[in-house]
């Protein structure tokens, strides 16, 4: 069996539920108030996909502007990010240009990622953004969208799965 290993960022701007998502898919739990990250919480976890096993190592990076020169230097060495913005909030996707751009500027390549939607949980009462904006969004960037909740888990194996193979197509490996 083939080991893969991979150092993914969760990107986005502040509140979008990188945190959660990280914790929902690392520790699968979900914690109901909210704690800024201040700079960057790394873990890493083993799974088992296709003929392989991939070890992640997940950086979970503050949003805040305040951060930005420091979360720079976490960048180094990615092979792919999880770009992350809250359904419930608009001007949250509005944002995720800059962050490509911010990553693209420090590394000096792209990086191949997936689009979260997160709370998808909260959008019953309407939405804030029509999905084709995202989906449309995400093929011009080679990518692909998804809808997570952090909260009920919905979607967050998913995105980390299609991250992983977005990750080995980019590189042109197999699994």
């Amino acid at each position: 069996m083939d080991i893969l290993k991979y150092k993914v960022l969760l990107l986005g701007p502040p509140a979008v539920g990188k945190t959660s998502l990280w914790d929902r898919f690392i520790n699968k739990t979900f914690q109901e108030n909210y704690a800024m990250t201040i700079g960057v919480q790394v873990s890493t976890k083993d799974i088992t996909f296709r003929n392989a096993v991939v070890k992640l190592t997940v950086w979970d990076i503050g949003g805040q502007a305040r951060f930005k020169d420091l979360r720079k230097k976490f960048y180094f060495g990615t092979q792919g990010a999880l770009l992350i913005f809250d359904l419930t909030r608009e001007e949250t996707f509005d944002e995720i240009e800059g962050w490509i751009k911010e990553v693209k500027d420090v590394l000096d390549y792209d990086i191949p990622f997936v689009l979260i939607g997160n709370k998808s949980d909260l959008i019953k009462d309407g939405r804030k953004l029509n999905p084709q904006e995202a989906i449309t969004f995400a093929k011009l960037h080679n990518s692909q969208y998804l809808e997570t909740s952090a909260k009920t888990g919905d979607g967050v194996k998913d995105a980390f799965k299609e991250l992983v193979l977005t990750i080995v197509k980019y590189n042109k490996q197999k699994l």
